[in-house]
């Protein structure tokens, strides 16, 4: 027990820095960027390139986790992302950054970025016993929201007042103890050996995505999630021109309009376990749904600042109860061997919706205004509540995490534990 204790708050204290540490270059790296130009173009494309390994490798990154051992990736890609705040560091001192210098380097740290967090995804269920993962997932979730959301921008304006190079340094070191923290795992973080470690990468890309389509459990969830994630894009894309420029919001109170997605987060992370426990799982996910419908509709039927904020408070909730439940069903059903090319498959068809969603609304937007637009991103919602009920129905949820609450941890074989009743029922 004491083992697996600290293998858990190896990987929240792994989570908490680099979260926290990322948090933070997407305010040091835009600024610095803004040092050299003044073009939103110039200074959008460096997001753009933080994000854009994502869409292109993650497929890729997959298979490398499926293949090689987790730990030692981990590792590498804080390597990678020293290294890369070491160039920043000295370019900040130096005085002679460029915009495709920024770029280079925010693809680099992009692909570290989408290495490690398919990476610790994978690690979760091999050194956590089942009765953890629920837990250790809520924690995790919770981690990200409060690191990503609140205290990476606001560390990271603190220590840009301070001073570039201050940051940059920080941010440095951090990555460097996150790494110390993986050292400390016990257990191995090896995947299953298997001949599929020669097989060609797009077979293998291949097989993990026939894998999610045949898994009718997993593709229920993963395209919930692809339709929840293009409205968040939408919501994201058109609240500010809503907020601006028809609710005439100040900046103060569109950013605490924004900060109650967050606040959801934390609220949805701190009770999802006593949710789960007092009611029917079920429901407990299905909220998600109910707070992501609400939070697109409530611009079209009310001018009311705190409906709008009541709304956005209850999809940033849902979406928390919703990840931690779905990460624990696909820690379950998915075997070891698979694990990195699930996870990575749903970081594609989740982030990737995300900018889909956005760029769709501001179109609509165009033609019908952002009110009307977003709105229409409530009926996809609502297709989606049939399949949910059919498929994911008390009984399957119920033997699933009653299993993980009292069966022991399978021996893995060639290719991950072997599928039990229950995995068969998902299917």
């Amino acid at each position: 027990m004491r083992r697996d204790r600290l293998n858990a708050l190896a990987v929240l204290a792994f989570t908490a820095v680099t979260n926290l540490a990322d948090g933070v270059l997407k305010v040091v790296i835009p600024l610095m960027g803004a040092g050299l130009t003044s073009s939103p173009m110039a200074l959008s494309t460096l997001s753009v390139m933080l994000m854009l390994p994502t869409l292109l490798l993650s497929f890729h990154v997959g298979v490398l986790v499926d293949r090689y051992d987790r730990r030692t990736l981990l590792l590498l890609s804080n390597a990678v992302r020293v290294g890369c705040l070491g160039a920043l560091l000295a370019y900040a001192l130096s005085g002679t950054a460029s915009l495709p210098v920024l770029y280079g380097l925010g693809f680099v740290l992009g692909v570290a970025d989408v290495t490690a967090a398919t990476a610790i995804s994978a690690l979760i269920p091999a050194v956590v016993p089942k009765s953890g993962w629920e837990r250790t997932n809520a924690w995790v979730t919770g981690i990200e929201t409060v690191a990503q959301e609140f205290c990476g921008p606001v560390v990271g304006g603190l220590l840009v007042a301070t001073g570039t190079s201050v940051a940059v340094g920080t941010t440095g070191a951090a990555y460097v103890f996150a790494a110390l923290t993986v050292l400390v795992l016990a257990g191995s973080t090896r995947p299953p050996r298997s001949g599929a470690h020669t097989e060609p990468v797009r077979r293998q890309i291949v097989e993990g995505l026939q894998f999610l389509w045949r898994q009718r459990t997993l593709r229920l969830t993963s395209t919930v999630l692809t339709v929840l994630c293009a409205c968040w894009g939408a919501w994201l894309a058109l609240m500010p021109v809503i907020a601006v420029h028809e609710l005439r919001l100040s900046s103060e109170e569109y950013g605490l309009l924004l900060s109650l997605l967050g606040v959801g987060g934390l609220a949805g992370a701190a009770c999802v376990a006593w949710l789960n426990r007092l009611g029917n799982r079920r429901w407990v996910m299905f909220s998600d749904l109910v707070g992501t419908f609400a939070m697109v509709a409530a611009p079209l039927l009310t001018d009311a600042v705190w409906l709008l904020g009541a709304a956005a408070f209850a999809g940033g909730f849902g979406g928390v109860l919703w990840s931690v439940n779905a990460r624990t069903i696909s820690q379950y059903l998915v075997p070891d061997g698979m694990r990195g090319r699930f996870s990575a498959t749903a970081r594609v068809f989740s982030l990737g919706a995300m900018p889909v969603g956005a760029a769709v609304a501001g179109g609509l937007g165009e033609l019908i205004g952002p009110r009307a637009a977003l709105a229409l991103f409530a009926p996809p919602i609502a297709l989606l509540v049939v399949p949910f009920l059919r498929t994911l129905t008390p009984r399957l949820l119920d033997e699933i995490f009653t299993d993980l609450g009292r069966a022991p941890d399978s021996e893995p074989g060639p290719t991950g534990p072997a599928p039990t009743d229950v995995q068969e029922k998902a299917r």
